[in-house]
């Protein structure tokens, strides 16, 4: 057995696995299972959502350890279930390691849903949210236009390589701004609704749900480090709306 394929191949599928939006629990699992379908039962791993420790010990006592630093997260479910499925069938059938990392690489090179679909989706679920929470048509079509900025603005920025902190404030400063100045033109528009089904696009729903999960799956640390997260990202909402609030009404009196 080359061991130190078998870890840093196992390293490799659990930053596949965090990377892109699984929780802790899922990606420790995974690992853990690799260890035991290839025969190597003392295999420790350790990980939070920007760190990745995996190590064993050879059978003549040697310890190989790999070490992942997840400097970025996304969330794409498509890569997180083929990782998955990757994951079963090297417990099922324990494949050459070479062929894994193959698979790997292809996984990683999978493209993401095109901005254009995302721009339509996040237009569609402000749209919907807003009349959810009681807005008229009207509201849901500024709604529509304002979700629609945020994916094209997020983009923008993280080809710049700002802070995801930045990159939440921006984003929620722009709809809500561009709600304010249409419903100070159009008296009928009830800008609260439009902002709040524009803004549910930034709700950090995976995150929150993640966190939970993992400190109900005994990773504290882990659950702690989103649940931290999570309210870093409500808080970036709040500054980006609060701000854009602030401004429409000192320059424009809504």
């Amino acid at each position: 057995m080359d061991y130190d394929r078998l870890v840093n191949t196992a390293a490799d599928i659990g930053y596949l696995l965090i990377s892109n939006g699984a929780e802790i629990s899922r990606a420790e699992e995974s690992m853990r299972r690799i260890f035991s379908a290839y025969g190597t039962e003392a295999g420790e791993v350790f990980a939070i959502p920007t760190f990745i420790n995996v190590s064993v010990s050879t059978p003549d006592g040697r310890p190989v350890t790999a070490i992942r630093r997840i400097p970025a997260r996304q969330v794409n479910m498509n890569r997180v279930d083929k990782a998955n499925d990757l994951c079963r069938r090297m417990c099922q059938a324990k494949p050459e390691l070479s062929a894994v990392n193959r698979e790997i690489r292809r996984i990683n090179k999978m493209p993401s849903v095109p901005v254009s679909v995302q721009t339509v989706a996040f237009a569609f679920v402000a749209a919907a949210f807003t009349l959810f929470y009681g807005g008229n048509p009207a509201d849901a079509a500024i709604s529509f236009l304002c979700g629609a900025l945020i994916k094209p603005i997020w983009q923008l920025l993280e080809h710049f390589h700002v802070n995801q902190f930045f990159i939440y404030v921006a984003a929620s400063y722009v709809p809500t701004a561009v709600a304010l100045v249409f419903s100070n033109s159009f008296i009928s528009l009830n800008y609260d609704k439009i902002i709040i089904g524009a803004l549910m696009n930034l709700v950090p729903g995976i995150a929150i749900t993640d966190f939970m999960r993992d400190i109900i799956a005994g990773d504290m640390i882990a659950g702690v480090l989103r649940f931290t997260e999570s309210l870093m990202i409500a808080a970036a909402i709040a500054i980006g709306a609060g701000v854009a609030l602030i401004t429409t009404r000192m320059f424009m009196g809504v």
